[in-house]
């Protein structure tokens, strides 16, 4: 039985849509350390399970973007939710029947990819389509239900490490899938708004590659990816190196990534409020300028716990970055549809590989030093600096003519 025109049942579904995704990519990677231990893991392996993740989360990207309108929003997002359910339930009951724990894990994450790449390309078009009047303010809410996710499961499953140990890591994994149930029944009973009317289909392909403004907002969502992924992926690491505790691992997550999320939510939700007062243009602006400045920090500071503070104003300033491009991709470009939607996202995704990718390598080039890391990334708020700033000046020119 659907619930009839309240889209607040949609919104509540899309949040936990987003807590859902931040689960399937940040609960994995807090047991990479007992797989490699327990399983018998080399790091090589880890990292392909890190890669499985996010390829088949490209993947799916591409083509849930060309048939989401054919199939329907509503069953290709209720299956994502079960890839979800899927990928954290195999995560601890493939080990245990298949002799190969690596290939039983790289399963797993092939489910819990599928579950994100759909979930990614099509949550953003159903908040936007549905009939709210704040629409940057709804997206750039939207998006902080992944940092609150991201912070959460960081957060609670820490501390059910330190109480339970890490041994007893299936418990909360089962824990975890409730998220994704309570999505699945809300995405089945809400009513799904759609960008494309009925018997439309949205810009084609041809139509968006031939949109200089689209190949603008593809480099945005590539920098907004890397700029962001760039320092969480790497903060809990940083962290240990700043405490100089390899033991304190729990400590590490909470002051790295946990407050790099804490921190970026923040700033999503009060982009939330500000919205309407607030030029997006400007405001993804001074988001670069925070986020290099956070860099810089990190970087120079002859202080340690200043360098974790500059993590934390990192999120800060990546905050309203990735939102913030969505909402100028719906603005410019109206009839683009879940095709555009899906294919920034994929260049999202891709940003969020290459940024933390060679940042990694450039670190390891250099004696594992992730400040030469994380001087190369300042690169990404540059490029959107520059490019938010050359649209603010001419939405102003426009303005004056």
């Amino acid at each position: 039985m659907l619930i009839k025109n309240n889209y607040k049942a949609t919104l509540a579904a899309s949040f936990l849509g987003y807590i859902t995704q931040a689960i399937m990519l940040n609960f994995p990677p807090l047991l990479y350390i007992f797989f490699q231990e327990d399983f018998g893991l080399t790091l090589s392996q880890v990292s392909l399970l890190i890669t499985a993740n996010i390829v088949v989360e490209l993947i799916v990207d591409i083509i849930v973007s060309k048939f989401a309108v054919r199939i329907g929003y509503r069953p290709l997002v209720i299956t994502a939710t079960v890839f979800a359910m899927l990928g954290l339930t195999a995560m601890f009951l493939l080990p245990a029947l298949i002799p190969n724990k690596f290939v039983a894990l790289i399963l797993s994450m092939g489910l819990c990819g599928a579950g994100g790449g759909i979930m990614e390309v099509l949550i953003s078009p159903i908040v936007e389509a549905c009939p709210t009047k704040n629409k940057n303010g709804m997206m750039s809410l939207l998006h902080s239900f992944y940092c609150w996710g991201q912070a959460g499961v960081v957060l609670v499953s820490t501390i059910f490490f330190q109480i339970f140990g890490l041994d007893n890591w299936m418990y909360i994994a089962i824990f975890w899938t409730v998220v994704p149930l309570i999505c699945l029944i809300l995405f089945s009973r809400a009513p799904i708004y759609m960008l494309e009317e009925e018997g439309e289909k949205g810009s084609s392909l041809l139509t968006l590659f031939k949109n200089k403004v689209f190949w603008v907002l593809i480099i945005m969502m590539v920098c907004a990816g890397a700029s962001e992924l760039a320092m969480a992926q790497w903060a809990s690491a940083f962290a240990e190196t700043v405490i100089g505790r390899s033991d304190l691992k729990w400590l590490t997550d909470l002051l790295g990534p946990c407050l790099f999320a804490i921190c970026m939510g923040c700033a999503r939700v009060f982009y939330a409020k500000m919205a309407e007062k607030i030029d997006l243009t400007k405001g993804i602006f001074i988001s670069s300028l925070i986020c290099i400045g956070a860099y810089l920090i990190t970087i120079f500071s002859p202080f340690p716990v200043m360098s974790l503070v500059g993590c934390a104003l990192c999120g800060i300033g990546a905050g309203i970055m990735w939102p913030g491009s969505f909402s100028i991709a719906s603005a410019k470009m109206p009839s683009g549809g879940v095709l555009m939607f899906g294919l920034l996202a994929l260049a999202g995704d891709f940003g969020c590989l290459v940024g933390p990718s060679v940042a990694g390598q450039l670190s390891a080039a250099f004696g594992d030093n992730l400040k030469v890391g994380f001087a190369f990334s300042i690169i990404f708020p540059l490029t959107l600096a520059v490019i938010s700033a050359i649209m603010f000046i001419r939405k102003r020119k426009n303005k004056t003519k």
